[in-house]
């Protein structure tokens, strides 16, 4: 089935106080008791409702060449907290006294049923669809996570999916775009992955069980960088619609009354300017 054939697209939006999931309809969404609403007005909540979350490290080769490190001979993962989650317009909150909040746009892969010890030539069958992501990245706190990427990643409305979950796209060589402000800052055909969206879910699978609704963030290109508050992020992809958030600051700064605090070291700097991986 070919990306640009037959597609559909649903969308969890709230409606009169209720979470509707609806189905779109050129620039409307229709819920299922046939009450209609324009995409732009539509209040919009993550497409899906996962169990888990897992993201891939460095899957496009643009993007290790940039951080000057060899392509990655098999995946490697890390996970972010389901209370990160957040959605197309909804804030994105740099903490008082960070610096280092990068966007990064990506294609997540939304599981549709129970898969566990599948095949590589299977796993599209356990695909429900894609939807857009962008996968924020607190690099301030690099040095505290040691790899973990728990705080770099896992902070509160670092997790944006959506607008929707598509049904029937398939991954070809697709370009996704990131802009800032309007400004073009990220942009590569999937074609240039290391890694397939069906060998990102047969790797997992192998080791754990993915649910229906579970989202795996499939890597983002070469470019990320950091944002500042009233910067309008957007990710879009043929097919898949495009993502929107603002940057906001928080309200109060990163408490030093405890834990590691935010920092630029090398490391830091490494990653979140794009001059090279440091360990």
């Amino acid at each position: 089935m070919s990306s640009m054939g037959s597609t559909e697209e649903t969308r969890r939006i709230v409606l009169d106080g209720v979470v509707v999931q609806a189905r779109r309809e050129g620039g409307q969404l229709v819920a299922p008791d046939g009450r209609r609403v324009g995409i732009d007005e539509a209040i919009h909540l993550p497409p899906v409702e996962p169990t888990k979350i897992l993201c891939v490290h460095l899957n496009y080769r643009g993007r290790a060449a940039e951080l000057k490190t060899a392509p990655p001979r098999a995946p490697n993962f890390f996970q972010k907290p389901l209370s990160c989650l957040n959605s197309h317009r909804g804030s994105v909150v740099r903490p008082r006294g960070c610096r280092f909040l990068n966007y990064e746009g990506e294609i997540a892969i939304v599981i549709g049923r129970r898969a566990r010890n599948i095949r590589i030539v299977e796993a599209e069958d356990y695909i429900a669809g894609y939807t857009l992501a962008n996968d924020f990245a607190l690099h301030d706190f690099r040095d505290a996570d040691r790899g973990a990427m728990l705080r770099v990643k896992g902070a509160d409305t670092l997790g944006v999916v959506g607008p929707g979950l598509v049904r029937g796209w398939q991954p070809r060589d697709q370009v996704l775009r990131t802009r800032v402000n309007g400004r073009v800052v990220q942009e590569a055909s999937i074609a240039d992955m290391i890694f397939s969206m069906a060998y990102l879910v047969a790797d997992l699978a192998r080791t754990m069980t993915l649910l229906p609704g579970d989202l795996i963030l499939s890597g983002t290109p070469a470019n990320s960088r950091p944002l500042e508050p009233g910067d309008v992020v957007t990710v879009e992809a043929d097919g898949l619609g495009v993502l929107e958030n603002r940057i906001v600051e928080g309200e109060t700064a990163i408490s030093n009354e405890c834990g590691w605090q935010p920092s630029a070291s090398e490391k830091v700097l490494g990653v979140a300017l794009g001059q090279g991986l440091r360990e």
